[in-house]
């Protein structure tokens, strides 16, 4: 039987439209170049436990993950993380926490004194002056760090905004569309003529809780279930096939991802699993954020997992699971994880119980593809919100 849609690509955003597609009758073929589903979000085996190789959270945003992990059954799995927030390793200096009132690290206090000790007195009177800035309109091809350093200056985008940016987008702000970083920054900031209070007031309008969720178990159990229900509605599956062109295909063509490898930055994920009593009381929050040139520090960011998630922290035993990422990888990645991991948590860590290495390819923005990362950018929320807006459109113009 010929199908109606063919699926290239079976990352989170193919198997979305794919099975939207097949719940609507449509008859759906997914094409994967490699041997598995879900992309990045993949689960891996480190210190006998289960953990995610890729994404652990999700933005909250707009409420499209959790819409999706309700319907696949994993609503009352749905999980918050600590209270504990993360801490920001400066260029020189002891880690400090994280201002705050703040979006992507931009401060909706200039001069308060959680900003003041991670970007130094300097920048934070720089930052000040947004306040008597004229308000400028927003080009669409505004970067979110173009808009920082004109309203707060550059301290405050490479001390601040930065090492937030990057652990969230893995990239530097100045390479990050406004509107892809923020959704209704943009607006705030024309209402309010002030950087600083469209912070305040997007925090103020934002729901209570966190930021991001979590999975009991791990992020990697939404592929399962996208998978078993891909099964359910008899969407014909073929792993290990590569397409590099679409002649010849059958049915309505949705590219997941571009034909070629797109450019893009490789990002190594390093995962240690330890005994080290001294964490359990949770020393930088549920992680630390490294700012670009901080002496001896190799890593750009450190999740504790088990500060930051209850679940995980009743599943490993008395162990501690910490997660490095790494833009350049060292030759021994396993030994200068660790000692990264001794500098930003202020511990020594002698018993490495398990290592493990997971690299991945972030693509670079484009238009080369119908749904995925190269265009609703990366985090799981715009990547499934745009996924289900695709498929809607299809099925109406069916």
């Amino acid at each position: 039987m010929v199908p109606d849609f063919a699926v290239i690509g079976g990352g989170i955003a193919g198997l979305v439209v794919a099975r939207r597609l097949a719940m609507a009758g449509r008859s759906v073929t997914l094409l994967e170049a490699s041997d598995h589903l879900g992309g990045t979000v993949l689960r891996h085996e480190v210190g006998g436990i289960d953990l995610d190789a890729g994404a652990e959270s999700f933005a909250t945003r707009g409420g499209s993950v959790a819409a999706l992990a309700t319907e696949l059954g994993l609503g009352n799995d749905i999980v918050t993380p600590s209270a504990a927030g993360a801490w920001l390793q400066p260029v020189s200096g002891p880690a400090v926490p994280l201002p705050a009132t703040s979006l992507l690290g931009i401060p909706g206090v200039p001069l308060a004194s959680d900003v003041i000790a991670a970007v130094g007195l300097g920048s934070a009177l720089r930052a000040q002056l947004d306040s008597v800035i004229p308000h400028l309109v927003a080009t669409k091809s505004l970067t979110l760090g173009a808009l920082v350093r004109r309203r707060m200056g550059n301290g405050v985008l490479e001390k601040l905004v930065a090492p937030v940016v990057h652990g969230v987008h893995s990239m530097h702000p100045d390479e990050l569309p406004l509107d892809r970083a923020a959704p209704g920054l943009r607006a705030a900031l024309a209402l309010h003529g002030s950087l600083a209070v469209a912070v305040r007031s997007m925090r103020e309008a934002a729901p209570a809780g966190s930021a991001v969720q979590g999975i009991r178990g791990g992020v990697w159990r939404l592929v399962t279930e996208l998978t078993a229900d891909l099964e359910t509605y008899g969407v014909q599956v073929e792993l290990g096939r590569r397409v590099t062109s679409v002649d010849g295909l059958d049915g309505t063509v949705v590219l997941t991802t571009p034909l070629e490898e797109p450019p893009g930055r490789t990002v190594v994920l390093a995962t240690l699993v330890v005994d080290a009593p001294e964490l359990d009381a949770a020393p930088r929050g549920s992680g630390v954020l490294v700012a670009q040139g901080a002496a001896g520090i190799r890593a750009r960011a450190l999740t504790h997992a088990t500060a930051k998630w209850q679940w995980l922290r009743e599943r490993a035993d008395g162990h501690h699971v910490l997660r490095l990422s790494y833009e350049v990888e060292p030759e021994d990645l396993a030994a200068v994880a660790r000692q990264d991991a001794e500098a930003l948590l202020g511990v020594k860590l002698d018993r490495v119980i398990d290592f493990a290495r997971v690299q991945w390819l972030r693509p670079e923005a484009g238009t080369a593809a119908d749904v995925g990362e190269t265009v609703a950018g990366s985090g799981l929320a715009g990547i499934v919100a745009q996924a289900e807006a695709h498929a809607a459109g299809l099925l109406a113009a069916d």
